[in-house]
């Protein structure tokens, strides 16, 4: 008997690991009614939704800020160039204030089963890029958060430089236009790629998941497309239709 339960527990383990998990793309926002992508708003939604992760942008003001915002631009300023004082002045379209970095992940501790995919924006020059990287690595770890956090970037710099400052930490990599092997030899966990570069590459999700790496796919607002995917064993999909996709 023992034997019995051991091995449907094996089983058990095996189909688990095998499920395409579900990541919410800036949050859960596509709500009823509505609210705004990237605010604290839609993590607690997505904290409710009881998925694998939520994911989310960090970008750094002009005066070393660092803030949860998709586009170069909050309102007409541009992030980059501006300092933080005036860029809170204008709210985000759900009344909001302008989040940053720090109460962003104040939220993201109240349910330590959502993991928080922390995707770090390209900067305009390596010191930058680097800058914001050491200060959002250091924040998270401040935290205490290492465990809850996994990092995405479309910058390579960016992706290697979380690895250098913190090995253990998962880092995958967006841009698309690396092979399995090529993101293996790089040193990096995985690749998060367009579900588009998986239909032109339809080995990769394969070949990834022999060398042991992450694989993920964005933004799978498709059911079709989604079911595509799982049959190819991928690991992860991020999208804005979570509750759509987590029961499929």
């Amino acid at each position: 008997m023992k034997k019995v339960i051991l091995g449907l527990a094996i089983v058990s383990t095996m189909v688990m690991k095998a499920q395409t998990r579900i990541i919410a793309h800036r949050g859960y926002w596509q709500t009823q009614p509505p609210t705004t992508e990237n605010s604290l708003k839609s993590l607690e939604n997505a904290q409710k939704l009881k998925i694998y992760g939520s994911e989310f942008d960090v970008r750094m003001t002009k005066d070393g800020v660092l803030v949860v915002n998709h586009d170069e631009h909050h309102s007409k300023m541009e992030i980059s160039e501006t300092g933080f004082k005036d860029l809170k002045k204008v709210e985000l379209s759900n009344g909001e204030s302008f989040p940053t970095l720090k109460d962003y992940l104040k939220q993201g501790k109240k349910d330590k089963s959502l993991k928080l995919i922390v995707e770090i924006k390209p900067d305009k020059t390596k010191e930058k890029e680097d800058e914001l990287t050491a200060k959002t690595v250091k924040m998270i770890k401040d935290m205490k958060l290492d465990s809850q956090s996994e990092f995405i970037s479309f910058s390579l710099n960016i992706c290697k430089e979380i690895k250098r400052l913190e090995p253990a930490f998962k880092v995958q990599y967006l841009n698309g236009e690396l092979s399995p092997q090529q993101i293996k030899e790089e040193g990096l966990d995985g690749l998060d790629y367009h579900y588009s570069v998986f239909q032109k590459n339809p080995t990769w999700i394969s070949e990834a998941n022999a060398l042991g790496l992450i694989t993920n796919s964005w933004t799978v607002n498709n059911v079709t497309i989604y079911e595509e995917l799982k049959k190819q064993n991928v690991a992860f999909v991020t999208t804005n239709i979570p509750d759509q996709l987590m029961n499929k």
